[in-house]
């Protein structure tokens, strides 16, 4: 009897194998899939051992390190608008190529650095590469997203989270090390991993342009109502991604009788939560008012697990180690309803033909969240106590409360004067 296969697999048809569950189909997706994660890999190595290398290799004093890296995700922010609007005019596939290329040149040359204003001007040249990675990669998640786009963001993003991890633990391996050597390795292997992404690049089609409509402008996603408005919310609700990386090891070892080694558990936690679960928790987020709805989910439940960060504090060891699990947990699910909605709204409200452009403004949103995390989340949580607990959580239900409406309301009255908005 004749065995039938789905077309470019191999697989029996209705028998998919376990490679074919586990990863994009073979092609384009797959393809930008893998650039992703050899991206992710090299940022991973890079994130977690760049300031050590900064100070301990180069040799200059931390107040310039973090001056020149704040620098760099200033004019990044910027960057991030005009490299999303040379994607969406030039080509994605090429700006995203040359981008990797000039993070591979710009990374290198960190290796050569020896004072701190060579390292400023590499710092901002980087800052740039890094924002424009993201809007220019946009326009590409769309194009190739097939029939089910939201399933196919929500695995890129855990594949990004893996990578992320995979190469933090290769840094940790140089940092115990601690010798020049292995730290040069790690700027070596980031400028690396551009290349790799790079030639993984090479192997995807063009994508088709999309047209711009007759009454399109230049900066249409600066003057769209309801994607400005979808920005500013995720912008609040970003503040958020802080936690696992800021607040939560402040507070477990400076506020809690748990643990030291609760700061490297919970994390560990989250990322095995945020890889396994993204793809399933995205599942059905495919407009506005189910994007809304997940961020509603995704505000109560982060508020949930900071009350319960909170009550750590004020128990025993082993009563604190277990709310603290169970918190990281819950909020763990916030934030994958978050990224699911955050996805949605960054696609699905913005215009097919400037991609990129809309990526751009919704990165400058999540970029000022970045830069505004530790105070507020600090002079929150930690300069007022329980109030600032209780008024912290409060911030993230209430961004989640209003969301679905305001949207809602900014798509229906921009219906006039943007044609291609979409209807809740």
């Amino acid at each position: 009897m004749a065995v039938t296969t789905k077309p470019g697999t191999g697989t029996p048809a209705g028998k998919p194998g376990v490679l074919t569950r586990l990863l994009p189909g073979r092609g384009p997706q797959r393809t930008l899939a893998g650039a992703t994660f050899v991206n992710a890999l090299g940022s991973g190595m890079f994130m977690s051992s760049s300031a050590l290398y900064f100070t301990r290799v180069v040799g200059l004093p931390m107040s310039q390190v973090a001056f020149g890296l704040f620098a760099g995700a200033m004019v990044g922010l910027v960057a991030g608008v005009l490299g999303g609007r040379v994607a969406d005019r030039w080509g994605a596939r090429e700006t995203q190529i040359a981008v990797m290329l000039s993070g591979t040149v710009f990374i290198g040359c960190f290796l050569l650095v020896g004072s701190f204003w060579s390292f400023l001007l590499i710092s901002v040249l980087t800052g740039i590469v890094f924002a424009a990675d993201k809007s220019s990669r946009a326009p590409l998640i769309r194009a190739f997203g097939g029939d089910d786009p939201a399933r196919f963001r929500a695995y890129l993003r855990a594949a990004t989270n893996l990578g992320i991890s995979l190469g933090a633990l290769a840094a940790g391996v140089a940092i115990q090390l601690d010798t020049a050597p292995a730290y040069l390795m790690l700027v070596g292997g980031r400028a690396l991993a551009f290349a790799g992404s790079a030639l993984a690049l090479l192997r995807l089609p063009r994508p088709a342009r999309i047209p711009a409509p007759p009454l399109s402008g230049r900066w249409d996603a600066l003057r769209d109502r309801p994607y400005v408005v979808a920005t500013v919310l995720n912008c609040v609700m970003s503040l958020h991604f802080a936690v696992p990386t800021f607040l939560l090891p402040l507070w477990i070892v400076d506020h809690t009788q748990a643990p030291r080694w609760m700061v490297s558990g919970v994390l560990v936690l989250n990322t095995v939560l945020v890889i396994t679960l993204q793809v399933a928790v995205s599942k059905n987020v495919s407009d506005p008012e189910s994007a809304g709805s997940r961020m509603r989910w995704a505000g109560g439940a982060i508020c949930a697990g900071l009350i319960l960060t909170m009550q750590a504090g004020s128990v025993p060891g082993w009563a604190a180690a277990a709310l603290l699990v169970t918190a990281v947990a819950v909020y763990t699910l916030g934030e994958l309803w978050h990224a699911a909605a955050a996805m949605e709204y960054s696609f699905g409200l913005a215009a097919p033909h400037a991609q990129g452009q809309y990526s751009g403004v919704f990165g400058l949103g999540g970029g000022v969240a970045e830069a505004l995390a530790p105070a507020v989340l600090g002079g929150l949580a930690f300069g007022l106590g329980r109030p600032g607990w209780f008024l912290l959580g409060g911030l993230f239900l209430l961004v989640g409360l209003v969301s679905r409406p305001l949207v809602s309301w900014s798509v229906r009255t921009a219906q006039q004067t943007r044609p291609h908005a979409t209807t809740p």
